[in-house]
């Protein structure tokens, strides 16, 4: 019967995406879970947490093409604090880009860290727009692919799996376009400074 600690590894993790892909998790998982958000000051508190559980699920967006400072800095701390007995990894990592498959040097360094460290690596969901599905109809695709990986979690039966919005590219491209310029409006940056390379000259 699988225990499972789900950490959720974003900067912003409160009130982050990575939060609510973590609600979704904890909604289809029939086994017992307690979720953490991993702050700059909590590493030794949640490494003595994880005792105990047979499974650890880190929650997390893409950053910088890798994992974010937050999750890296964790995995510093819980390779010098082990558990006695150590939990499968799993992961769900989401990203604002449309293809799912940009995550996969992200999950790549987390299974890095278990091979070096003797963690055994579980299940994945790479999700693509991660940024932007839940608010679209096309919420149900993260929702299924969430039901999936909470049952395979559960039942130890390890899987990769990915989902994004069944748009065209060109579509997800001009709608993530429109979203930027007007966010960048509401703070007061204009679309010519938001596409420039040059940012000393504003």
């Amino acid at each position: 019967m699988a225990e499972i600690i789900i950490l959720n590894a974003s900067p912003r993790a409160p009130k982050s995406n990575s939060r609510l892909y973590a609600d979704i998790f904890i909604k289809n998982c029939k086994e017992k879970t307690e979720y953490y958000n991993i702050s700059k000051t909590n590493h030794k508190e949640l490494c003595g947490k994880i005792n105990g559980f047979t499974d650890i699920l880190f929650v997390f967006p893409l950053y910088a093409d890798g994992i974010p400072a937050t999750l890296l800095g964790f995995l510093k701390n819980l390779e010098k604090n082990p558990p006695l007995k150590k939990p499968t990894v799993s992961v769900i990592v989401n990203c604002g880009f449309f293809e799912p498959e940009q995550n996969d040097t992200a999950v790549d360094m987390v299974k890095l860290f278990c091979i070096q460290n003797g963690f055994p690596f579980g299940s994945v969901l790479k999700i693509g727009g991660g940024e932007a599905i839940l608010g679209t109809p096309f919420r149900s695709f993260a929702e299924r692919k969430i039901r999936t990986l909470a049952r395979r979690v559960s039942d130890g039966r390890h899987c990769v799996l990915k989902t994004t919005m069944p748009l065209p590219k060109r579509i997800f491209i001009k709608a993530s376009d429109s979203y930027w310029i007007e966010y960048g409006r509401k703070n007061g940056a204009t679309e010519e400074e938001m596409r420039t390379m040059s940012i000393e000259k504003f």
